[in-house]
């Protein structure tokens, strides 16, 4: 048999596909009475919580048996009230030049912090320093600041301007 020179193209539609047989199930219809198969308690047994209107489970529970996260131990502390610093060490601020004031803004901008914290910068003192810099920072230690006056700077303890409202872009 030779072939139709005019052969209709047959495209696949989204209508047209379907899952393997058993794969789908007809949606149950209840309360629609005793033919349907689901009559009288609509298929939600006799009594109880599940079989009322407005039930909803609550999160974690187990059917009456101890829930999970209350079976396991407590464990830790968690102080709500311990500050949050973003911390830098003396030693990286020999890269600045003499005689520079340093604050929050400078210091991320040069990559010294990745992210301000929510309590600020704080310089610790780990490294060595021979530069004078004027630092305008939230927190310090004792031994960041006696090295960073021994080398002729000055450390002030600022804080940390409150972020404003922002602006809509006109």
């Amino acid at each position: 048999m030779a072939k139709d020179a005019k052969q209709e193209k047959t495209y696949t539609r989204l209508e047209d596909l379907a899952g393997k047989h058993g794969t789908t199930h007809a949606r149950k219809r209840v309360g629609r009475g005793s033919g349907s198969g689901h009559g009288k308690t609509s298929a939600r047994g006799m009594k109880g919580a599940q079989s009322r209107s407005g039930y909803s489970r609550k999160t974690g529970f187990e059917g009456g048996q101890m829930p999970l996260q209350r079976r396991l131990p407590k464990r830790g502390f968690n102080n709500i009230f311990a500050k949050d610093f973003s911390e830098v060490n003396v030693g990286r601020l020999e890269n600045f030049e003499t005689g520079a004031t340093l604050d929050t803004d400078v210091l991320r901008a040069a990559g010294f912090v990745r992210k301000v914290s929510r309590d600020g910068v704080k310089i610790l003192g780990a490294g060595k320093i021979a530069k004078a810099l004027h630092l305008k920072v939230q927190g310090c230690t004792a031994s960041a600041r006696k090295k960073v006056e021994g080398a002729g700077g000055s450390i002030e303890i600022v804080a940390l301007p409150k972020a404003g409202p922002k602006k809509a872009s006109e």
